[in-house]
């Protein structure tokens, strides 16, 4: 047995490294390559080119627009995608299974046939054209309907990432509090909401990261009007058309960059606290 324990363990020390070689590589591929792609294009022209693209009416009033798009998203599915994520694992209805299959389109559907959808419901000739129209209201080739359309395709983060949390955290400490006379919302607040905390920082997270990246939905619904309706990822779409390359690649970088932040910090923040509770 001695004797073949050195090849056996040679075999599995070079079985790791090709595992990790595979890993390394296909992330560099995935995603090293097209950063360093990006930041190539974004500093073509120095640092001050950066600045003079970023500084531009249109980049700013399009970063503008994204941002506000991406908090009215976060802050809806913030309070909405909780409580569908609690009923689904706490309440027992007909046709749960149904939505429970239906929160995952989003990643089914192509953003471009979302925007599609939405302008046959809200477009000129759409389904609840006569209704908008009644109400004064746009939809189409305007902010709400890029709201809608970023909302659906951001639907399924935040439910995806509080469902198993609320799995494993089990009823018990709900029933107990409940036996002390907790009501249903002193229940949720002090009791299950605490437990959610960092599925909830997450599924925001991603919400967020997503909103900022959405690209397709937008455009179809929002038409890229510039200066009105012109999102941070239709301007890098235009300024590649127009052949201007360092605004784009520059925009592409914050964009890229700030998503990736949003995502290493949240989990760093995480380990930390957990670091924290385990210290003695």
């Amino acid at each position: 047995m001695k004797r073949n324990s050195g090849p056996a363990l040679r075999r599995s020390v070079w079985v790791r490294r090709v595992l990790v070689g595979i890993v390394i590589g296909y992330i560099a591929v995935l995603i090293l390559a097209p950063v360093a792609g990006l930041i190539a294009g974004a500093f073509a022209e120095g640092v001050g080119g950066i600045i003079h693209a970023l500084t531009q009416p249109d980049v700013i009033a399009a970063f503008r627009l994204t941002l506000f798009i991406s908090l009215i998203t976060v802050i809806v599915h913030g309070v909405g995608g909780t409580t569908v994520a609690w009923v689904m694992v706490r309440q027992q209805f007909r046709g749960k299974a149904l939505i429970n299959g239906l929160i995952d389109m989003p990643f089914a559907v192509s953003p471009v046939v979302v925007g599609y959808m939405l302008l046959l419901l809200f477009g000129r000739n759409g389904l609840l054209a006569p209704v908008l129209s009644f109400l004064n209201v746009k939809v189409v080739f305007a902010v709400p309907g890029m709201v809608l359309a970023t909302l659906f395709v951001t639907l399924p983060f935040m439910i995806r990432e509080l469902i198993p949390v609320l799995e494993s955290f089990g009823v018990q400490q709900e029933q107990a509090a409940a036996t002390l006379g907790a009501s249903g919302w002193q229940t949720f607040r002090r009791v299950t909401l605490p437990a959610l905390r960092w599925g909830m920082i997450y599924g925001l997270t991603l919400t967020l990261a997503r909103s900022l990246g959405e690209f397709g939905a937008v455009l179809v619904v929002g038409g890229g009007v510039k200066g009105r309706t012109e999102t941070a990822t239709l301007f890098v779409f235009r300024a590649l058309d127009e052949r201007q390359y360092v605004a784009a690649y520059s925009v592409a970088l914050v964009l890229g960059v700030f998503s990736l932040l949003l995502v290493i910090g949240a989990d760093r923040w995480r380990h930390r606290e957990e670091n924290k509770s385990q210290a003695p």
